[in-house]
């Protein structure tokens, strides 16, 4: 049956604590996305139940439901007329979630916003930089071409310039002047100043007030050195110079707005962050540096124990991006990111959880779900796998916290033992891609098989499917009451044998009451007078096509075989009313496994014929191609397999 939206929306207000707990809601192409004023009156359980909901999660202050593409929208504006709520844009839902986080989340939301948008770049950048340190090692003439230098340029420039970039997108997530911004983190690496990495060879100081003291402390000076490789300081330098041109826009007249304000941020910005911000930052930054260090290589391996095990909770919780600043550090002081192995392993130790899950579940739900989300974890995007099947079950997710940490504790001490440090010439690339700015590809393989292999192991162990509950059980007993019990097929050819879809007695298709079936233009085969209400895939094979008004499936199978299932004589009169279909395009099928349901009753009460017609209709591909009816004449039920199906 289709959904019934109104119903579909009354049932999550009432879950959600009805409209006046509702900030802010829009939808995307799949998902309802909601601000909630008071989580508490949300119940999480019960809403995965509403029919309809095919998932839920919470992220950045927002409740995702999933809904599906074609329905949202419908189940949205049911929802809007519910609850009284506003229509609302993604941005305004957005908005209205980073109003309730606290300072500090909304903190490192802000840092995720101003590094995801120059990822492109640095992978880019990475992925050269790996390309040409390998063929560098390949091919040792190669060091001394042209090539090498042409390549070698192109893959440093994001990273010589990383302040600028920083710079850029600060401004556009702090809302000041993206070329302002610009010019701020470009002063900070200009050719006039000392290059950082050459301060140990001394550097001027501009003393601007000459030798003005204050406490003893000589003030107003600027080491003239520049901030390459740096990201703090240009961050904090961005946000002032954003909050004073903000300011200066509403106090200066607008005359001379043009002219004072772009001066006067730039100057003042430029003053205080060579002055204060980049001396006192850097140095912050450094020591962050230097302790992430000794988490990974001198702490015997117990911070990146506990980094790999923490890694997930973080992104569960957004806050993920944080490690940007650490990376891109990293990057920029020596070249070599070797915070990106903790993120692997925690990473594909999530792949391994979720894989485990896909292989040992029973539901073709979780199954389809499960393995696509493996596959996305495995090359680095885990959020499918953990929010939409480790988090929801959550032993799976330990088993990947674990899994993590094991990996991780065996790059931190293979790196403390051997002096090969593992790492990567890029941030935001991880699992399966990573192999192409890793330094050590070979321990980085063994890392990824103990994290996922560690995950995988303990998933199987300890997760067990949910008990299937006594309503999907009645309908299983159902189904498989209608299920046939005999294995006669009802079509035979070269390629295989054609089971029936249904339990009743076969007919030709000559005697099917429609001229075009009877004709056999679409095909050879039978009609079948059904006794139960549900179809059965009548062999392994592919749907390949549902028809919109759902009383019509076409499967393929071995041999290019195209079976058309068609219910009822006209039915498609019916839109849709009366079926339901267990299936969509392009789903894999096994023997015996519910295709549909159809409704007798309904269909005898719009005049139509209940008969499922199953035409091969590609026969004249086959040499040959029998029917068999007989099984009227037996008084038998019709061919399918004789175990119970599984569920969809």
């Amino acid at each position: 049956m289709a959904l019934d939206y109104r119903k579909c929306a009354e049932e999550i207000a009432a879950l959600i604590g009805g409209g006046e707990n509702v900030v802010s809601a829009a939808h995307c192409a799949t998902r309802l996305r909601l601000v909630i004023a008071d989580n508490d009156k949300v119940q999480t359980e019960k809403l995965e139940e509403v029919e309809g909901v095919q998932g839920l999660f919470e992220s950045n202050g927002q409740l995702q439901l999933i809904i599906g593409t074609g329905t949202v929208n419908k189940v949205y504006d049911e929802f809007l007329s519910v609850t009284g709520a506003s229509a609302a844009t993604k941005e305004d839902v957005k908005a209205a979630a980073a109003s309730k986080m606290p300072i500090w989340k909304k903190m490192l939301k802000s840092l995720g916003d101003v590094f995801v948008p120059i990822l492109p770049a640095i992978v880019a950048s990475g992925l050269m930089m790996g390309l040409v340190e390998f063929l560098g090692k390949a091919i040792p003439a190669f060091n001394d071409s042209a090539w090498f230098q042409f390549l070698d340029t192109v893959s440093n420039t994001a990273f010589t310039f990383l302040p600028a970039l920083v710079a850029i997108s600060a401004a556009r997530v702090f809302g000041g002047n993206l070329f302002l911004g610009a010019v701020i983190g470009m002063l900070m690496i200009h050719p006039g100043l000392v290059n950082a990495w050459n301060i140990a060879d001394g550097y001027d100081t501009w003393a601007l007030f000459g030798n003005l003291k204050i406490l003893g402390w000589q003030v107003f000076s600027i080491p003239a050195h520049g901030y390459q490789g740096h990201v703090i300081p240009v961050i904090i330098a961005v946000w002032l110079m954003s909050q004073l041109e903000k300011w200066l826009h509403k106090h200066v007249p607008e005359t001379f707005d043009l002219f004072v304000v772009p001066l006067t941020t730039v100057l003042c910005t430029a003053f205080i962050t060579l002055t204060v911000i980049g001396p006192v930052f850097a140095l912050v930054e450094t020591w962050i540096l230097a302790f992430a260090k000794w988490l990974i290589t001198v702490g015997y391996g117990i911070g990146a124990f506990l980094m790999g095990a923490i890694y997930p909770v973080t992104v569960v919780f957004g806050l993920h991006h944080m490690y940007n600043i650490i990376e891109a550090g990293m990057l920029g002081e020596t070249g070599l990111n070797i915070w990106m192995p903790i993120a692997s392993a925690a990473n594909f130790a999530q792949f391994g959880a979720c894989l485990a899950v896909a292989v040992k579940a029973h539901k073709k739900k979780t199954r389809a779900v499960a393995f696509p989300a493996s596959l996305s974890a495995s090359l680095g995007i885990t959020e499918p796998a953990i929010f939409g099947i480790n988090f929801r079950f959550m032993k799976p997710f330990v088993c990947g916290m674990i899994g993590g940490a094991v990996g991780a504790f065996f790059a931190s001490i293979y790196g403390t033992l051997t002096g090969n440090t593992l790492g990567a010439t890029a941030y935001g690339v991880t699992g399966i891609p990573g192999f192409l700015t890793i330094n050590h590809p070979l321990v980085y393989t063994i890392e990824l098989l103990i994290a996922a292999g560690v995950a995988f192991a303990l998933t199987t162990v300890v997760w067990k499917e949910d008990a299937v509950s006594k309503k999907e059980q009645k309908a299983l007993d159902e189904m498989a009451a209608q299920a046939p019990q005999t294995e006669l097929p009802v079509i035979t050819c070269e390629a295989g044998d054609i089971n029936a879809p249904v339990k009743g007695n076969a007919v030709p298709y000559t005697e099917i009451p429609d001229p075009t079936f009877a004709s056999g233009i679409l095909g050879t085969g039978v009609g079948i007078n059904p006794v139960g209400e549900t179809v059965f895939a009548p062999y392994d094979g592919t749907i390949s096509s549902v028809a919109d008004s759902k009383h019509a499936i076409g499967i393929t199978g071995a041999g290019d075989m195209e079976l058309l299932i068609h219910v009822g004589v006209d039915t498609v009169e019916m839109n849709g009313d009366g079926f339901e279909c267990l299936v969509k395009t392009g789903d894999e099928v096994k023997a015996g496994q519910p295709l549909m349901k159809f409704d007798r009753a309904k269909i005898a009460a719009a005049g139509h014929p209940d008969m499922v017609v199953v035409l091969l209709t590609n026969a004249d591909d086959y040499d040959s191609v029998d029917i068999h009816p007989e099984a009227e004449q037996e008084g038998d039920a019709v061919a399918a397999p004789a175990e119970a199906p599984a569920m969809a």
